[in-house]
């Protein structure tokens, strides 16, 4: 006779909010930003915006692509591993929300910080949304005005 099972299987084991979040939840790979030669130029380039919890960056690009490109930095400063990817894990949602009301060219990092870690997924979106306008509005006051006042 075989011997009975100490624990349940591994997948019963795993608590409801640790389940994978659905496939519509998660940033599309084709919208994810990859080389650290995009990073730097977003960031260095682009136009900036900050909340308590993140920055983003928001930069036209010049070729065509297959809609916005979105990266993410999250730092040892943030927290611990897990700290570390559950903030990422809401980041990647709350983009793939918004990915909509982003111009097909642009490219968008989104940098959390400290506070991120304490953040609710609520506070999370309401500052993305908050540093997304604002940093729209800088970009566009920069393509409106090539040589700026005065100049």
């Amino acid at each position: 006779m075989p011997a009975a099972r100490s624990s349940p299987p591994a997948g019963a084991r795993v608590a409801p909010s640790c389940r994978p979040d659905p496939p519509d939840a998660v940033l599309p790979a084709a919208h994810r930003m990859r080389r650290s030669a995009d990073f730097e130029r977003t960031v260095r380039s682009g136009a900036r915006a900050g909340r308590s919890t993140l920055v983003v960056h928001l930069v036209t690009r010049t070729d065509p692509g297959p809609g916005p490109a979105v990266g993410f930095v999250v730092s040892k400063g943030v927290g611990n591993a897990v700290t570390r990817n559950r903030v990422k894990r809401r980041l990647r949602a709350l983009t793939g929300e918004r990915l909509g009301s982003l111009p097909s060219d642009a490219d968008l990092v989104v940098r959390a910080l400290a506070a991120a870690a304490d953040a609710d997924y609520g506070t999370l979106g309401r500052d993305l949304d908050g540093a997304l306008r604002t940093a729209s509005r800088r970009r566009a006051e920069r393509a409106g005005s090539p040589a700026g006042p005065g100049r």
